[in-house]
Parts: structure tokens; C-alpha cells; sequence
């Protein structure tokens, strides 16, 4: 990275701390787990590729203008295969690569949409006016709700807003409680007392699905617009104690996010 400069844009203007979104924090820990300096820019989707958060710039002292790239996954993919990143799971087995894309899906394909529920209909105004914070009031009445249209038939399009909110609540309890067993069968295999960082499958080293599980407790933990997966996040003891441990390793420079 001598000769390259990297941009996160996070959508959101904070410094010194972790953002709403999982996806944004998931992009920081693959990018912090090897090691890897970028510099951070608030952006927005208007200004996005593909109109997605997160995006980067990547600046080569060779190269006229910054290579521009949004998704996540994507991102992670394109830095590897310029050899910025490391392949997470490259000492994996087959199986072990299926069961590691199986818990991705599980919190990115599944997940994802119960927390959009939560964030957009059980706690409106609150997203609202956060995702919505530069936009004057009046017109921010507006645009959130053309907003909210727009995120509802997606979420009656995915299969998630055809369920109750009961329905609902109880799947996302479902999906937290395994990410408990895994964490709580690797935290054993680390050991119980010890304070050292463990990883979702007990390995010594993270893999892909390290940064998309941390990324989604952290972002249920900060998230002002979703208290019922902040207060069940806080109730699994593994889960907090994997993502508190990854923080004070990793994310020593931000602010810690309430593990009580």
C-alpha cells in the first residue's frame, strides 16, 4: 500500500467511531484484520458506484484517476485479487468454504432484511432522521417516505415483509442464538479464561465470515434504530465477548460500543 492510497466512504460523518450500517464495519474489519491503512470519508449514494455504502477510492501514484468500487464483498474480492488483502480462506477445506459462505448467507441474505424491518418500520423516525440528518426537515418528511415505499416492496419482494412483525422478531432471535453456538463452541476451544481474540469456526487466524459476523454485532449494537437486536446482542455472552475482544485488538481508536 506504499504507492496506493486507499478511501473508505461510510455514509455517515462520524470519526473515531463505528457506523450504522454492518457493511461498512464488516469492509473496516477485512481491511483491519491484514493490517491494511485506509483513510475514512463520509460520501453518500448519490456519489457511489452502483449507489451502494460502502465505496472506496483506490489511488495508485501510476494511475490518472482513482479506481472507484462499492459492495462490500466486491471491494474485499478486487483488493485480494490485487494482492492488497490476503484470501481469508485460502487454507480452508471445501467444507469448511461452504459452511463459512453458509453463515455469510445466514447474516447477509437473512439477517440483513429482519434488520431492515426493524430499522424502517419498527423504529421510522429514528432511521429516518439519522440516514436522513443533511436533508432540511420538511423535505426530509418527503424523501423518507418515498424511502420507506421503496425499502417495503423490496422487503414484500424478498419474502421477509410478508410476515408479521411476531414472525419476524423470532426468526432474527433464531439467527442470533446460532451465531451464539458457533461462538460459544470456538470461544471453548480457545478457552474460557483466556482473553485472547477467537474466531467463529476456532481457527487461529479469521475468515470471510469473521468480518460479516462482526460487522453485524457491531451494527446492532451501535444502531439507535434497532434497540431489540442491541438488547438481544447484549444478552449472548460469546457473541459479546468475540466482537469486545476483536474491538480492543483491532479498533483500539474507537469508541466502544455499550457491551451492557
Amino acid at each position: 500500500m506504499s504507492t496506493s492510497t486507499l478511501v473508505v466512504y461510510r455514509g455517515f460523518p462520524e470519526r473515531g467511531a463505528y457506523v450504522w450500517s454492518p457493511f461498512v464495519t464488516k469492509l473496516e474489519a477485512r481491511l483491519r484484520f491484514a493490517r491494511v491503512s485506509y483513510q475514512i470519508e463520509t460520501g453518500s449514494p448519490r456519489q457511489a458506484p452502483r449507489g451502494k455504502i460502502p465505496y472506496i477510492s483506490l489511488s495508485h501514484a501510476d494511475a490518472a484517476e482513482p479506481v472507484m468500487l462499492a459492495d462490500s464483498q466486491l471491494i474485499s474480492d478486487t483488493l485480494t485479487d490485487e494482492g492488497i488483502l490476503p484470501r481469508l480462506n485460502e487454507a480452508l477445506s471445501p467444507v469448511e468454504r461452504a459452511l463459512d459462505a453458509s453463515v455469510r448467507a445466514l447474516i447477509e441474505d437473512k439477517l440483513a432484511f429482519l434488520n431492515t424491518h426493524e430499522r424502517w418500520n419498527e423504529n421510522y423516525y429514528t432511521m429516518r432522521d439519522k440516514i436522513l440528518a443533511a436533508i432540511p426537515y420538511p423535505a426530509r418528511m418527503v424523501v423518507g417516505m418515498i424511502v420507506w415505499r421503496k425499502i417495503n416492496a423490496s422487503l414484500y419482494g424478498q419474502g421477509t415483509g410478508r410476515f408479521s412483525p411476531e414472525e419476524i422478531r423470532a426468526s432474527r432471535e433464531k439467527v442470533w442464538h446460532h451465531i451464539e453456538d458457533l461462538l460459544a463452541d470456538a470461544r471453548c476451544k480457545a478457552g474460557v479464561s483466556s482473553d485472547r481474540v477467537f474466531w467463529i469456526f476456532g481457527g487461529s487466524e479469521p475468515t470471510d465470515a469473521d468480518t460479516a459476523v462482526f460487522g453485524f454485532i457491531i451494527g446492532g449494537l451501535v444502531c439507535g434504530a434497532a434497540p431489540e437486536s442491541g438488547k438481544l446482542i447484549r444478552s449472548l455472552p460469546s457473541v459479546i465477548a468475540y466482537a469486545r475482544r476483536i474491538h480492543d485488538e483491532y479498533f483500539p481508536d474507537y469508541t466502544s460500543p455499550e457491551w451492557e
